[in-house]
């Protein structure tokens, strides 16, 4: 007898908003799928059968998940290693593998990995001290960008040092010595862009139209595919991110982010063990988006492909300025008369500045044409407190 494959129960740690979309393409499907989040109304909690509310950090809650769950997956990867490497050697299934998360939260380590392997990277060493930060200073010269090794996103636990006088600053913003720390040689890039990789638990691969992203306060703002880069550049940046996944025995997507610089370099700047939100444009713009092959991948169906179906861009709704409250929106209608644009509300119900809200994808003929539109639907579109 068949045994019916949706009958797997996928617990997912995370219920924000790539949660959420997770669980839309994973419902299409059939499966039945628990959340753990400390937010009652977190974006996820309304289309999930199981809502675990608890701390990310709650050893007990996430081993109820796992009695619950026939996988176990997670939407953002600053989350305790150390109880999914347990359960593992107890036998549950978990993807992307502890393993490869241990690696990837801690920034210096994820740089020691991949240049043992001969990947390209931006020079770095560690920093305890605000002595090691000035040796680097004079080893790369200014500026230099000072990271902390674990727990950042979206620009938080970075700092740039433009001249020694801003050591001082860099190290007290960044903990004053209470975590770990590294610099990085700084990269006058051309053009920063994002691979997408998706494998799945027998090994097969597939990778993503690449993606040509504009960050603004090191926020990612906007993301257009396909990228404005050479071939030349194109095949060496979807190599590396094969071989990226591949290093990591990843199963499920994996985003590498990477740098082009004016001479045709590609340097991989970090990576993420799940969906990204520079990933978002495969909803709309290619056959299969990353949340579908993401399910595909770690219940061990075969993977869809990923050809572009248009040239899309994405652009992020963030809260507004001033703004800290209750999430208010305004200006949907408007912005949906653009015929070939989508809207995103990922539900928060809490807003405040620069937060992710939601996003607006355009496709389009040319690239152009979707950057236009969707920029164009972004000025009207706005989640806030009040308006």
């Amino acid at each position: 007898m068949l045994m019916d494959e949706t009958k797997q129960k996928i617990g997912i740690i995370g219920g924000g908003q790539l949660g959420k979309m997770m669980i839309l393409e994973a419902k299409k499907m059939g499966f039945y799928i628990i959340i753990l989040d400390p937010t009652a109304y977190c974006p996820a909690h309304s289309i999930a059968d199981e809502h675990l509310i608890a701390d990310f950090d709650d050893e007990e809650a996430i081993r109820e998940l796992a009695k619950k769950s026939d996988i176990i997956t997670y939407e953002f990867e600053h989350i305790g290693v150390e109880v999914l490497q347990d359960l593992e050697s107890e036998g549950y299934d978990i993807y992307p593998a502890p393993k490869a998360l241990a690696n990837i939260q801690n920034k210096y380590q994820q740089k020691e990995l991949l240049k043992k392997y001969n990947l390209p990277v931006p020079d770095y060493i560690k920093a305890i001290t605000k002595e090691d930060i000035k040796i680097a200073g004079e080893k790369f010269g200014y500026p230099v960008m000072l990271k902390s090794c674990t727990g950042g996103y979206d620009g938080k636990g970075n700092f740039l040092i433009r001249s020694e006088s801003e050591i001082k600053a860099g190290y007290q913003a960044l903990g004053d010595g209470d975590n770990l720390l590294m610099v990085e040689e700084f990269i006058p890039f051309d053009k920063e862009i994002s691979v997408l990789a998706c494998r799945n638990v027998s090994g097969e691969v597939v990778t993503y139209p690449i993606g040509e992203n504009k960050h603004q306060a090191s926020i990612l703002i906007e993301t257009k595919v396909p990228a404005d880069i050479s071939s030349q550049v194109k095949e060496e940046a979807l190599k590396l991110g094969q071989e990226v996944i591949e290093l990591f025995s990843g199963v499920g997507i994996f985003c590498i982010e990477m740098f082009v610089t004016e001479d045709g370099r590609v340097l991989i700047n970090e990576i993420a063990p799940r969906p990204h939100n520079s990933g978002h444009y495969s909803i709309e713009g290619c056959v299969t988006s990353q949340f579908a092959n993401h399910i595909r991948a770690i219940t061990g169906l075969p993977l869809g492909s990923t050809d572009l179906v248009r040239p899309s861009v994405m652009r992020n709704i963030l809260g507004e300025d001033g703004s800290k409250g209750e999430a208010k929106v305004m200006g949907m209608k408007e912005a949906l008369e653009f015929s070939n644009v989508k809207v995103h509300n990922y539900g928060k119900k809490l807003t405040k500045p620069t937060r992710k809200m939601g996003h607006l994808t355009a496709t389009a003929d040319t690239v152009d044409k979707a950057s236009q539109a969707v920029l164009e639907a972004s000025k009207l579109v706005k989640i806030g407190c009040e308006f």
